[in-house]
């Protein structure tokens, strides 16, 4: 998913994977799991076969650590900001873990074309000695949308030698 802020003094462009759910989501799902496989364990503990119980609860936790890791992984993003002077890339998850900071002058765009019509093309942000990878993890369409957004606000540097089309 890319969305953009645009307000006087910057323009902010946020890309993030997709998510087909929320934590809160992903917990009720839990719960409701947790319910029924703790239903049935009870059952066959009543029944006298009572080794179920750890192992239910083991397969609940590790359903829910699958679960958070997943949505830890999905919270993970990508903040450009567009400053009159400066080009911020920002990379983490929940906070920035990794900060680039290049002179709005000295930075372009390297494009490289999908290989695969399902692919999504590789938008790189370079300046002198320094290269930084946007939106990795976007889909095809997000991609496009990623590099419509900054074409319009960082001149592209240089097109692969594989360009079949034009971007």
């Amino acid at each position: 998913m890319v969305y953009t802020q645009e307000n006087k003094d910057a323009d902010m462009i946020v890309a993030e994977p997709d998510r087909s759910a929320s934590w809160e989501a992903n917990k009720l799902v839990l719960i409701v799991m947790c319910m029924v496989s703790g239903t049935i364990a009870v059952g066959f503990t009543l029944l006298g076969a009572w080794p179920i119980l750890p192992f239910a609860g083991l397969e609940m936790l590790a359903l829910g650590s699958a679960l958070y890791y997943v949505c830890w992984k999905l919270n993970y993003r990508h903040v450009i900001t567009l400053e009159p002077e400066v080009v911020r890339v920002q990379k983490g998850h929940y906070f920035p873990r990794e900060e680039w900071e290049i002179a709005r002058d000295d930075a372009a765009l390297s494009i490289v074309p999908e290989q695969h019509p399902w692919d999504a093309p590789s938008i790189t942000l370079f300046s002198r000695g320094e290269e930084i990878p946007l939106g990795e993890f976007l889909n095809r369409e997000d991609a496009l949308e990623l590099l419509a957004l900054l074409r319009g606000r960082v001149p592209v540097g240089n097109h692969s030698p594989r360009a079949k089309q034009d971007f």
